[in-house]
């Protein structure tokens, strides 16, 4: 039932008040009731109340027969009668479920239901009962047993339940849906959607099912489809109760006053065969329940919350004189049933007693009830004590009674699953030294565990790294005990803070102060930007991928190239990658690779982040060095020499990071094959070594680029497959050396630890007493010392701690095809001579350029960041000086660090992923210059994807020759957008919405107008976006855009691809056009372009004054141009129009902006009508006034 009418002193029960009752009487009860009732300690009654004897039941007449305690103090909420047994059901507000037997009221079961909720209906079914709460159904028997429970979504509401056959639930609530669910299956099978949100009562006939909404109406619904057939509007303000019985329907509830709800002491009756009202039953008490109760007439028993009860027939006059009253405990009766036989009516009131009244001194709840099973006494007699220190004792002493009843073993199959444990994973050390023959693999036994004995892990990731090195999470939270939190506040997971004013407010500057551009991580698929700011930062890979541009679609160099380009122009604000990652997302072998995380595995950090990035790098390089196949090499790379930059057939991509070796294969009879072959990176391969023997970095790496194994392969000369050892030679060494560093279990993370600590000691060992305790301490020695470039001083402990990663390394080509490695230390040179010697002897330097690592934080479940040593030519562009200097990258938060802080790997919080080294003076080698590929032939006219358009629909003219946009011309732009993903926001407790997570939007359509000349106004783009995702909204009272628009195989528009139009755009921006419109900032957010401030005129700043409210495009027109704009819905032509109009506008009343205060005067003038109008347009009495009809003559000839 709907409670919203009813005493608002029930609001301030608590709900936690039962949990603590005390075994003493409440004050509001009435004390003669409670005699001889025994309380337990925790506040029930155990025994049903007594009935006076001298209570005489007269025949026909409904009396109080019994009245007992349910829970002390705590209100009923509802009442049921078992319809299969002799049994009364009551549930508490406190979540807590009683049952009573037969007219005596004994009680039979008592148990939680729910610990926090209320039980808002109970219905009985053969097996068991029916428990409906907030967001809770529950199945149990009725000694108390759960058969299932089933947890529905924390956003519903459910009030009411209707079993409509054996195996078929309905249940509704405050929400706009009604949930069918299969008892059998325990699942949901149907979503029927109503239009009146709030169904709190539900009845069935053979007719219709009845909803009773908190409107005050009542409809009726089709058994099949569940499709509303008709519809009473019985109450104007709340509905209280209804029943239909025959071809009636009565229904009680509250009327609206000008005081607020009242109980209507009118019943509402209606006929279901003409479906109209008839008379309405003016009653004596303020209805809050009614039933029916049909035995020799159609009698209705209503009854208020008060405790009176009257009974009248539904088409007569009520008379005063059948009015009883029960007498509640409580000061307010809370529930009413009926049983199935009409002998037993039942009350609950608040504070905890049931009333039962009966027309009978021996009712029967049902005409034909099933006998109910108690529990059997304990039959067994006392037995002596057994002394079980005695070994011969015999166990046949112990009496095991005979019995012919299913056994616990006998658990039928229908109620159980097999689940059997999970096999536990193979050990590392047994896969490793693997030797396989066909499919069978042989290995030694490692000896690390007892013989026989494997121990079973139970939770999930067992042989994933993240859990032998997670921080245990505080009871508190990290931020009440930040000693425990190892993760440093710089590496922790960053997120934008969303406000109603979206990012405009969010302060970005707070977390990156310098000029490079950070990228945001709300879009999807973001976990990526760590490796797109390493890419942006190795100078050749930049100019090759800002120089490329192709035909297709979906290009991740060409999206790339864009997103470089916009880093480029950021001075320090955040850009996304947007465009880049749609396109990834189309890609087919990065889906297959599992590349595509999911939303809710990257908000939840489900995925391996470490072995995911190392993917993604393997994947991107190669992906880059497919598309630059495709295509001639740029002429901006060709070698300082004159020679091409790489080989016909290769890429430049190859040339960067390709290393060619010989992979040869000895078999044991003599044979040898040689094959040759490329990688675009390596990974690490770790000795399997546990004496904590010293290992230098470059005898890993060395191990793992000239990697020798034993394996089965074919055997031409045998021919058969055979043990080989297979081997692999470098050839040629790489501009760029990738290490992917596959530190994915314990094992590895534990090598990495060892090695550090080993080469902790050595150091400090090397460098004796100097050692400073800090590293601040260290720093301000050397400024003190004034120590000229060059000289190295003394480090500090800070300095040597977790490091094993060298800064430079030594590369050597023998002659033989070996590979000599070596760790590079600073003033060597003097053995090896200087390092730009190195192509005359073979030796070449790398040095350490990124380390891409994985944070370990159980808070937010991780994420990755980047050390990068930004060099000279980017700090030359961004701030004007020429020096490298390392930068934390972590999304949007960028902060310049010691270098020594990125070899540093603490492996319980920070565990590296992938290493870029690069050759010394890479740069010097290649021109680097970028020639811009874009052209103004974008601009020219170009076929459309739909292909039912025709040229009857054209809306915009194609730039011609002698249009061709200059530097400082107006553009006119607006776009419209549809939405991919609804926004994600959560309610706070004081009732203000916080943004978890923004709507992604998707531009839909471009629209730019010419902004001079003698075709001004006209459009020279309008293009439809064609998408291949899905669209949750189109938006279309906001955009225009309809359903179908953007499909390619109906759609009437000029239909083109993104990559088209940005490529447009792009131009327009490059040539240095000022673009002309109405909250472009937006527009241009959406599109994922970088426009300059000089190149915006933003209308919408333009006519706003400080500290005021933005004034909407429509608004504008009507005051300034007397046009009436966007009346049904919008068109990008007619806005980019309007801002071209209103920006004309603004020069004329600024004089140019040479007049700042009289235009101040005209702002003030449009606040104040603004305000007096509340911002709305009043509808016009005419149209446009003709002064505005001439702004854009050539308009009319279009």
């Amino acid at each position: 039932m709907n409670f919203e009418g009813l005493d608002p002193g029930l609001a301030e029960y608590a709900p936690t008040m039962h949990s603590a009752l005390d075994p003493v009487l409440d004050a509001h009860l009435n004390p003669s009731l409670l005699q001889n009732v025994e309380l337990d300690p925790e506040g029930v009654a155990l025994e049903a109340l007594p009935v006076q004897e001298s209570v005489h039941i007269m025949e026909g007449v409904y009396s109080e027969l019994h009245s007992v305690v349910a829970d002390v103090g705590v209100p009923v909420s509802v009442s049921h009668f078992d319809l299969h047994e002799e049994m009364l059901w009551v549930g508490s507000h406190g979540g807590h479920a009683t049952s009573f037997f037969g007219p005596a009221l004994e009680r039979y079961s008592s148990f939680q239901v729910n610990g926090s909720d209320d039980i808002r209906q109970i219905q009985s079914l053969e097996n068991g009962i029916l428990f409906l709460t907030k967001n809770n159904l529950k199945y149990m028997a009725r000694g108390g047993l759960i058969i299932f429970d089933y947890l529905l979504e924390e956003s519903e509401d459910m009030h009411s339940l209707l079993l409509t056959d054996s195996s078929t639930l309905l249940i509704g609530g405050l929400q706009n849906h009604i949930l069918e669910i299969d008892l059998n299956t325990v699942q949901e099978t149907q979503k029927y959607a109503v239009e009146i949100p709030g169904v709190t009562i539900m009845r069935q006939t053979n007719r219709f099912f009845f909803c009773g909404h908190t409107s005050g109406k009542v409809s009726l619904r089709d058994l099949r489809s569940f499709k509303a057939e008709h519809e009473f509007d019985a109450f104007s303000g709340s509905l209280s109760d209804f029943d239909v019985h025959g071809n009636l329907l009565a229904a009680c509830g509250f009327s609206s006053r000008l005081t607020g709800l009242a109980c209507d002491r009118f019943l509402k009756v209606y006929d279901l065969r003409m479906m109209r009202a008839i008379t309405p039953l003016q009653v004596h008490v303020d209805p809050a329940f009614l039933r029916f109760i049909p035995t020799y007439t159609s009698r209705l028993a209503i009854i208020s919350q008060s405790g009176q009860c009257q009974f009248c027939e539904p088409t007569g006059l009520a008379n005063p004189a059948d009015i009883f009253h029960v007498n509640p405990v409580g000061p307010l009766l809370m529930t009413f049933d009926v049983s199935a036989s009409k002998q037993a009516l039942a009350f609950g009131d608040s504070e905890g007693c049931v009333h039962l009244w009966t027309d009978s001194p021996e009712p029967s709840f049902n005409p034909y009830s099933r006998e109910t099973e108690f529990a059997l006494p304990c039959l067994v007699d006392s037995l002596p004590p057994l002394d079980w220190s005695q070994d011969l004792l015999p166990l046949s002493l112990i009496p095991v009674p005979l019995t012919t009843d299913t056994l616990l073993s006998d658990w039928p199959a229908a109620n159980s699953a097999p689940a059997p444990r999970r096999a536990p994973p193979v050990d590392a050390e047994i896969l490793r030294t693997m030797k396989k023959v066909g499919f069978i693999g042989y290995a030694p036994n490692p000896r690390t565990r007892l013989r026989n004995q494997i121990p079973y892990r139970l939770k999930e990731s067992d042989s994933e790294f993240d859990s032998f090195s997670q921080v245990t999470e505080s009871p508190i939270g990290r931020e009440e005990e930040p000693h425990l939190h190892m993760v440093s506040k710089k590496y922790r997971k960053v997120t934008i803070k969303y406000s109603k004013l979206g990012l405009e407010d969010f302060d970005f500057k707070h977390y990156n102060k310098t000029l490079f551009a950070g990228l945001e991580p709300h879009i999807p698929n973001a976990y990526c930007n760590c490796m797109i700011q390493v890419l942006y930062f190795l100078e050749p890979v930049r100019c090759l991928i800002q120089n490329h541009l192709c035909q297709k679609e979906f290009c991740l160099a060409c999206e790339l190239g864009f997103l470089f380009h916009m880093l480029d122009l950021s001075r320090g604000d955040p850009c996304q990658g947007s465009n880049f990652l749609r396109a990834f997302r189309t890609i087919p072998e990065a889906s297959a690779l599992g590349l595509i995380l999911a939303d809710s595995d990257e908000a939840s950090g489900k995925g391996n982040l470490a072995r995911l990035i190392q993917r993604w790098n393997r994947f991107i390089l190669t992906q880059l060095h497919q598309d630059m196949q495709e295509l001639e090499v740029p002429q901006a790379y060709r070698g300082a020499g004159g020679s091409s930059f790489c080989s016909s057939g290769d890429s430049v991509i190859g040339q960067l990071f390709s290393c060619e070796m010989e992979n040869c294969s000895l078999c044991r009879c003599g044979s040898e094959t040689v094959r040759a072959s490329s990688t675009l990176l390596f990974t690490l391969s770790y000795p399997e070594d546990k004496t904590g023997k010293n290992y230098d970095f470059a005898q890993v790496l060395k191990r793992s680029i000239c990697l020798e194994q034993n394996t089965q392969a074919w055997c031409d000369n045998c021919e058969k497959y055979q043990p080989t050892i297979q081997t692999r030679n470098i050839c040629h060494l790489p501009d760029i050396l990738v290490i992917n560093c596959e530190v994915n279990s314990s094992k590895e993370a534990d090598f990495w630890r060892m090695q550090a600590e080993v080469a902790f000691k050595m150091s400090v060992k090397k460098y004796g007493g100097e050692i400073t305790k800090n590293r601040e301490f260290a720093l301000a020695d050397r400024k003190e010392l004034g120590s000229p470039e060059g000289v190295l001083l003394c480090p500090s402990i800070e300095e040597l701690k977790d490091i094993w990663l060298p800064f430079s390394i030594r590369m050597k080509m023998t002659k033989n095809k070996g590979l000599d490695v070596c760790n590079w230390i600073d003033g060597d040179e003097v053995q090896w001579g200087p390092a730009r010697a190195e192509e005359e002897h073979g030796v070449y330097v790398y040095d350490l350029m990124a380390t891409v690592v994985h944070i370990l934080d159980s808070r937010t479940g991780g994420s990755l960041v980047a050390h990068i040593k930004v060099g000279e030519t980017y700090h030359q562009r961004k701030e004007g000086v020429t020096h490298q200097q390392w930068y934390l990258f972590n999304d949007f938060l960028i902060e310049p660090i010691d270098k020594h802080e990125a070899v540093q790997f603490d492996m319980n919080w920070k565990v590296p992923a992938i290493l870029y080294y690069v050759k010394r003076n890479l740069n010097s080698r290649y021109n680097l210059n970028i020639k811009n590929p874009i052209e103004a032939s974008v601009l020219m006219a170009e076929a459309s994807l739909a292909r039912k358009q025709r040229k009857t629909h054209t809306t915009f003219i194609p730039l011609m020759l002698n249009e061709m946009p200059q530097v400082g011309d107006l553009v006119g732009l607006d776009a419209e957008f549809v939405t991919l993903n609804e926004e994600e926001a959560e309610l706070r407790s004081d009732g203000t919405k916080s943004t978890i997570k923004p709507s992604q939007m998707s531009v839909a359509r471009i629209t730019c107008v010419r902004g001079q000349g003698p075709n001004e106004g006209i459009p020279f783009i309008d293009d439809y976006i064609s998408t291949q995702e899905q669209v949750v909204d189109y938006l279309t009272q906001y955009s225009g855009i309809k359903p179908g628009d953007l499909d390619a195989k109906i759609s009437s528009k000029h239909l083109t691809t993104l990559k088209s139009t940005y490529l447009k755009l792009r131009f327009l921006i490059d040539i240095g056009v000022k673009f002309v419109g109405h909250g472009l900032q937006k527009d241009f957010r959406v599109i994922n372009l970088m426009v300059p401030k000089d190149q915006v005129l933003d209308t919408v700043y333009l006519f706003h004054m400080p500290r005021k409210r933005m004034i909407s495009l429509r608004f504008l027109a009507w005051y300034f141009l007397d046009l009436k704009i966007q009346g049904e819905t919008h068109d990008s032509i007619e806005d980019a129009r309007t801002a071209l109009q209103l920006y004309r506008k603004y020069l004329e009343l600024s004089k140019n902006g040479t007049e700042p205060e009289s235009f101040h005067k005209v702002l003030k003038g449009l606040y104040e009508k603004g305000r007096k109008m509340d911002w709305k347009v009043p509808e016009p009495e005419s149209q446009t006034s003709p002064e505005n009809a001439a702004v854009f003559p050539s308009v009319l000839a279009l």
